[in-house]
C-alpha cells in the first residue's frame, strides 16, 4: 500500500475541489439549492458557533455518514444540491469534499475557513455556543 503525506493529499484534493471565495458562495446560498456542512469537532461549533443553517458532521464521519441517493443521509441531498463544506481554516473540509467527491457526490465545494466566512461578515448562528 502506498502512503502520502497530508501536504500531498491536500494538494489533490485542491485540486479537484473547487475552492469557492465568500461572494461565490454567498451567490450559491441566495439562488440555488444547498447545504452547507460543518466539519469541525462538536467541540469547536460549541465555542465558537457555526455558519447560519450549516449541519454538524465531524470530519472524521463524512465517509460514515453519507452515501449518494440514500435516504439515511443526515440531511437531504439530491443531484440538484450544492454541497458547501467549511472547518476552521479549509483543509479539512477540502479533504472531506474530495471524500464526498470520491464517492458520488456532485456539486462539492469547499468554502474554506470559518474564521475567513465571519471576517467577510457572513451570518453565523451562535444558539450551540457552550460557556
Amino acid at each position: 500500500m502506498e502512503t502520502t503525506d497530508l501536504n500531498l493529499m491536500l494538494i489533490e484534493a485542491n485540486e479537484q475541489i473547487k475552492r469557492l471565495s465568500f461572494e461565490e458562495t454567498q451567490n450559491i446560498i441566495l439562488s440555488t439549492k444547498h447545504v452547507i456542512l460543518d466539519v469541525r469537532e462538536e467541540s469547536e461549533v460549541s465555542f465558537s458557533g457555526m455558519i447560519k443553517n450549516a449541519v454538524n458532521v465531524p470530519r472524521g464521519l463524512i465517509e460514515f455518514k453519507f452515501r449518494p441517493g440514500s435516504k439515511e443521509n443526515p440531511v437531504n441531498i439530491d443531484e440538484e444540491t450544492n454541497i458547501l463544506l467549511y472547518c476552521a481554516v479549509g483543509h479539512r473540509s477540502a479533504l472531506a469534499a474530495k471524500a464526498l467527491d470520491d464517492i458520488g457526490f456532485n456539486n462539492v465545494f469547499n468554502i474554506g475557513g470559518f474564521g475567513e466566512w465571519v471576517s467577510n461578515g457572513g451570518e453565523i448562528d451562535l444558539s450551540l455556543i457552550h460557556i
